[in-house]
């Protein structure tokens, strides 16, 4: 019978048997059900074999009844093993705490870099990355992700247009891509201002250049408000000098939105009561170490968080998983006519203004049209609004 892995978790020695006719011990094994394989004649009164450590503690009654003799040559397989262990649990327990305190070590921050940063920008890095926990000492499966600090770091960061986040095994590298401004041109080239949008004229101051417009008159996108000629109106324009139109022109424009609100909807939101389970998960098999018990909330928004370990420079197969449930629950809100009326025009309001320029101004609102469908309120609202209509228009000599 050959040894196959189930030997080695119970054990099975090497023995030598001596004796006149060893071959009868043989066939007593045999009888008695005694697993033994790898047989092995060695000379007239001698075999070498392979058994249980149960079968073993068996052949006692048979060495007595055919007179041969038994040395164990060789112990292989776990309890053997673990015997030599507890031999020297000194060495096993320092090479144990070597390793985990290797394994503590290589899950930490040692180090955070800041590469292509000011000293105002980096300062002001640092005081972010600090407050998000990555600094000297943080366990690294405690940390977010590289992927979600990279994010919140570019938009907390005001003086950085991007930053990049790199982790390399206990060193978190950050490079930052600052805002530059343009400098502003000391010198314009010669050219016309026209109308980027159908509007009446509501105030103008020309800087340089020839008005062509004045208050409450019409345009229409493309035409022009301030001329890069200077001289008489009646003259050339070969005869007229040529400057780089600079002017505020603010025209009133007209927009108009459509938008709905139900009249009644329903919401979910979070309670603030929260449950977190914590795992070891190998090979995506999760071992529950904290956090035991039923979730016991009605309705939950369950959010992930894992991070891997390392030894040193390599990942391992075991990552530290979180699980979050938070508690949720559901209302219905009903609006009156009025209120949705309100709702919608604040609405309308704001997504207006998301697509106007900072400077403009919002002068007028009126409801065209207000109807109740299908449990919402639809409105059409006409709004009046002052912003800067200018554009350049380059002048080319000789045209």
């Amino acid at each position: 019978m050959k040894n196959n892995w189930t030997n080695h978790i119970n054990g099975y020695v090497r023995v030598r048997i001596d004796g006149d006719y060893p071959e009868r011990f043989l066939n007593r094994c045999i009888e008695e059900d005694i697993s033994i394989w790898q047989i092995k004649r060695v000379g007239d009164r001698r075999i070498v074999c392979y058994m249980d450590v149960e079968d073993a503690k068996r052949i006692r009654p048979l060495l007595r009844k055919t007179g041969c003799k038994v040395t164990f040559l060789q112990r292989t397989g776990l309890p053997f093993l673990f015997k030599r262990m507890i031999s020297r649990a000194g060495f096993i327990a320092g090479l144990a705490a070597f390793l985990t305190v290797m394994f503590i070590l290589s899950n930490m921050v040692w180090n955070v870099e800041i590469k292509g940063a000011s000293p105002q920008v980096e300062h002001e890095l640092k005081q972010v990355v600090t407050n998000m926990g990555i600094k000297r000492g943080a366990f690294q499966f405690t940390l977010p992700s590289v992927e979600r600090i990279q994010r919140d770091v570019t938009e907390l960061v005001q003086g950085a247009t991007w930053v990049g986040v790199r982790q390399k095994g206990t060193t978190f590298e950050f490079e930052v891509v600052e805002q530059q401004l343009p400098e502003e041109a000391e010198r314009y080239s010669p050219r016309h201002l026209v109308a980027t949008k159908k509007a009446i004229i509501h105030k103008i101051f020309v800087e340089h250049g020839q008005a062509e417009v004045k208050p409450n008159d019409f345009v229409r996108k493309g035409d022009r408000l301030v001329s890069g000629y200077i001289g008489k109106k009646d003259a050339e324009d070969e005869e007229k000098e040529l400057v780089p139109a600079q002017a505020v022109v603010l025209g009133e424009i007209w927009y108009k939105s459509e938008v709905s609100v139900p009249l009644e909807t329903l919401f979910t939101t979070v309670t603030g009561e929260k449950k977190s389970k914590h795992y070891l998960s190998i090979y995506g098999f999760n071992i529950p170490i904290w956090g035991f018990g039923k979730v016991l909330f009605d309705t939950v928004q369950e959010t992930d968080h894992e991070r891997p370990f390392h030894l040193f420079n390599w990942s391992l197969p075991i990552t530290y998983k979180r699980s979050d449930f938070f508690e949720t629950s559901q209302f219905e809100r009903s609006y009156t006519k009025e209120e949705a009326i309100r709702a919608a025009r604040e609405r309308a309001r704001v997504d207006l203004k998301k697509h106007l320029p900072h400077d403009a101004e919002i002068i007028g609102e009126k409801v065209l049209h207000e109807d109740v469908e299908n449990g919402k309120v639809n409105l059409r609202i006409h709004y009046q609004v002052i912003e800067d209509i200018t554009s350049e228009q380059p002048i080319i000599q000789g045209d």
